[in-house]
């Protein structure tokens, strides 16, 4: 299955491996961005001593108090046949989210007709012994070619460390499940902040995340539009 299953084969404790983004060089190799997600410290020497595995460049995303550790990659990887990224290309179809967690990979991809992806199941079983497909979703829009990778880059440089470990501290403790299952004072604990430093940091990280959606809103808000 590739250098992306040798590494949770190697790195203890791996909750998931994301591609994020992957060009291909020549004579299989190819430059790969992944994001690790691991309980616990993760050391960047497993990784470098992956047999054709060649590390380029290491970034640490902030997290917080849940003991998970998130690490992105670039690294040059030269991949055996079959790849998963090479097949999903070979059937034209754009792979828009790969990710590897508990000896499976989860691929999303847009494709044009159902014959396609019935075309994708057979050679996805005939390469790697088996299939299963989650769900189909008919979009008006294409996907975007593994546009998580480009998202969580996004996100890395456009926020504070302190508004990243506040989103990741509330996404784990489930703060944004339906119905809650944790409150806010829940979260500020485990910071050991107060909770309207909590409070505010947590709507600045999500104003930011609908900048980065809608743009910067106006300065009268929804009373500049006018009524039509």
């Amino acid at each position: 299955m590739g250098r992306i299953a040798d590494l949770q084969r190697t790195v203890p404790s791996v909750r998931s491996i994301a591609l994020d983004n992957a060009f291909y060089v020549e004579d299989g190799t190819w430059f790969e961005s992944l994001t690790i997600s691991v309980d616990g410290d993760l050391d960047s020497a497993a990784i470098a001593n992956i047999s054709g595995v060649q590390l380029f460049d290491e970034q640490r995303v902030p997290s917080g108090p849940s003991g998970v550790s998130i690490r992105r990659y670039t690294v040059l990887a030269t991949e055996p046949y079959p790849f998963i990224l090479g097949v999903v290309l070979r059937q034209k179809a754009i792979p828009n989210r790969i990710v590897l967690q508990d000896d499976r990979f989860e691929v999303v991809l847009t494709m044009r007709e159902w014959e396609e992806i019935q075309s994708m199941a057979e050679e996805i079983s005939k390469r790697f012994g088996t299939f299963d497909l989650g769900s189909v979703t008919e979009i008006d829009r294409r996907g975007e070619p593994l546009d998580s990778g480009r998202l969580s880059e996004v996100l890395v440089s456009k926020l504070t460390d302190d508004q990243l470990v506040v989103l990741e501290t509330a996404y784990e403790l489930g703060y944004f499940e339906v119905p809650r299952e944790a409150a806010a004072s829940d979260i500020a604990d485990a910071l050991d902040i107060a909770d309207s430093t909590m409070s505010e940091r947590l709507r600045v990280a999500q104003r930011n995340l609908f900048e980065l959606i809608y743009g910067a809103r106006s300065e009268g808000g929804m009373n500049d539009f006018e009524e039509v």
